[in-house]
């Protein structure tokens, strides 16, 4: 017997299924969105969630001429599944597969490219006022989710959409509260009132009656009806405060009712002012585990489809286990330390500090720009920050870090993580322009951890220095080397490494890339080629006296950065030989070009430019032969 979703191909073909169809396929959409991705690994309680939404809104709305813009774009699994790319699922966030998020390069139904948060509403009603300045006639829908509207530009845009009253409908996918049945019988009898046509024509007309007789406008009857009105709505709705920016709100509504959803899409289609439709969802919905523990599935490892276990070929330490441990470690002894983060507290491992320390532990939300403020607020009063936050996230606050911590000199401490390549999440998500971004910002230190133990003494360097101090690592398991005391060393700010002695190249590493580095000496020793290593440590400042004490008996530097080349630490290299005349030293860098990195595995992108041992080798005898 063949599935429904085998026949739908475009969302067209939605048109024609009844309501008992549709929720069979949304049961296929679930088992095949479950399915791939035990297999590849992806956002799986979101994407369960918002099934039901994503069916109706291609159901009501004639897409790719209605523009529909999903906000973070982790939540549009059924969204390319119906449209167009069903067949090619399987492949998503694979290497020259289909992206995890929303492409416009890769579909005319992607309307917007989305991959970090709070954005949707904002590109929404861009889009709403080119499509009235070109005198057109479409719909445009904004999908956010209630974690992204504790982001400032999300706030932002809204009290724009309120000003400016554009023909837009948002829709507000609320996944963390539960509908009581009164409340919910009540929202729904108020919304089928509310939309109905008629009672929109009636709102109008009397409107314009209370406008036109000169009578009502000298007495009390419409100041009466307004107040009357939200006393109403304060009783019985709960959307006031959209209400009071100027946008209508409908709601709640069963995120997971489809008759109900289509029915209130069909009514709002046509209003011409910004709406609000307030849906309530559960996150994980149709596979027990992810609904049980939809957070351990938001972001899933490959995992089994059976039994919901996450499948590990070993166990691994990564980097952020190290941080977690450590930051835990410094906080018994230092009582002024706290860990901040926006929203990624399982991601940057600080569970366990959020646990022993409550009072020292803050998760802001999904609102970086407010993060690193509030951080150096904390400062200023003698506390130790410590933000721990994705490199991709933290380049939406470069003006905080600029203005408020680098300019007034405060101690706030970043554990970058993710740092340079990142997989699967593509090029949204790679944390490659870290250095770049953070390097001429006077102050700053900014560091990279080539080890363990190097990660641990660095963050203890840090919460002792008194300066804006960056340490960004990688993401994957942390290397291992070196003998454990159990104690903390402070490392001499902007002093490097010397590992391996040569007189043939020097290879300046840094962070993740040492490692690599020594392989590839070994190997260039096989073939009589003696290099220098050096595990650079520093990216700011920079060592200085060893880069030109090397330059004295080495006229060939290659550096390797798991970042991006243009105003990278090879270019600080290039900088430093510049500013001090040094004319007799070739410099060959080692990183990643000036493109957005595609999506793929981590171990696969690195090979592909060169961070790898190959690479180095490569490199090395190519400088040689100039």
């Amino acid at each position: 017997m063949s599935k429904i979703l085998d026949k739908v191909n475009n969302p067209g073909d939605l048109k024609s299924l009844s309501f008992e169809e549709l929720r069979i396929l949304a049961g296929e959409i679930r088992e095949l969105i479950i399915r791939t991705v035990a297999q590849n690994g992806g956002h799986l309680s979101s994407n369960l969630g918002i099934v039901e939404i994503s069916l109706a809104l291609h159901y009501v709305f004639d897409t790719p001429r209605d523009k529909i813009i999903w906000d973070v774009g982790h939540q549009c699994y059924t969204h390319k599944i119906l449209t167009g790319r069903r067949d090619k699922f399987s492949t998503i966030r694979q290497y020259n597969g289909i992206s995890g998020f929303p492409r416009r390069e890769e579909s005319i139904y992607d309307t917007f490219n989305t991959g970090h948060s709070s954005t949707s509403i904002s590109a929404s009603l861009g889009i709403a006022c080119a499509r009235d300045l070109q005198k057109k006639d479409y719909s445009v829908v904004a999908v956010i989710g209630d974690g992204a509207l504790t982001s400032g530009i999300a706030y932002e845009a809204l009290n724009n959409a309120g000003a400016l009253k554009k023909r837009l409908i948002i829709i507000l996918n609320d996944n963390e509260m539960s509908i009581s049945p009164n409340i919910g019988a009540l929202s729904f009898y108020l919304n089928r009132l509310r939309t109905d046509p008629r009672y929109n024509k009636a709102r109008e007309e009397f409107k314009s009656l209370l406008e036109k007789n000169p009578f009502l406008k000298k007495t009390d009857i419409s100041k009466f009806i307004k107040t009357a009105e939200k006393k109403i709505k304060e009783l019985f709705i709960p959307g006031v405060f959209f209400e009071e920016l100027g946008i209508r709100y409908f709601g709640p509504v069963n995120g997971h009712n489809l008759e109900e959803l289509i029915k209130i899409f069909k009514r709002i289609k046509n209003l011409k002012e910004t709406s609000l439709i307030h849906v309530i969802t559960k996150k994980g919905k149709g596979y027990p585990f992810s609904e049980k523990n939809p957070s351990l599935y938001h972001s899933a490892s490959p995992f089994d489809y059976r039994t919901g276990r996450i499948k590990e070929k070993k166990e691994r330490e990564s980097w952020s286990n190290i941080f977690g441990r450590t930051i835990i470690k410094l906080a018994k002894k230092e009582k002024k330390i706290i860990a901040i983060t926006a929203a990624m507290e399982r991601g940057t491992e600080l569970l366990k500090f959020k646990k022993q320390f409550p009072e020292r532990f803050f998760d802001t939300g999904i609102a970086e720009e407010h993060t690193v403020t509030f951080a150096a607020g904390l400062a200023s009063q003698g506390y130790k920050p410590v933000v721990a936050i994705y490199s991709t996230f933290l380049q939406r606050a470069y003006d905080q870090i600029l203005h408020d911590v680098a300019l007034p000199n405060l101690p706030v401490v970043f554990a970058i993580d993710r740092a340079g390549i990142v997989g699967p999440d593509g090029p949204t998500h790679q944390g490659i322009f870290d250095i770049a971004y953070l390097r001429h910002l006077p102050h700053l230190i900014i560091t990279a951890p080539a080890t363990e133990i190097e990660l641990q003494n660095m963050l203890y360097t840090a919460i002792k220095s008194n300066s804006p101090f960056v340490i960004r690592y990688p993401k994957g398991e942390v290397i291992k080397e070196g003998k454990k005391s159990g104690k903390f060393n402070s490392l001499k700010i902007g002093k490097a490494e010397v590992i391996e002695e040569g007189k043939d190249v020097a290879i300046l590493a840094l962070g993740s890339m040492v490692k690599i580095a020594k392989e590839a000496s070994q190997e260039l020793k096989e073939k009589k080629i003696n290099p220098t290593v050096v595990n650079m440590r520093f990216v700011k400042p920079l060592d200085t006296q060893l880069i030109l004490y090397l330059t004295k008996k080495i006229t060939r530097i290659i550096t390797v950065e798991e970042g991006i080349l243009k105003g990278g630490f090879g270019s600080a290299v290039i900088e430093l030989l510049q500013d001090e005349g040094i004319r007799n030293c070739q410099v060959k860098r080692i990183g990643l070009p000036d493109k957005f990195i595609e999506q793929g595995e981590r171990e696969r992108l690195l090979k592909k430019y060169g961070l790898s041992r190959e690479g180095i080798i490569k490199a090395v005898e190519e400088c040689l032969k100039e």
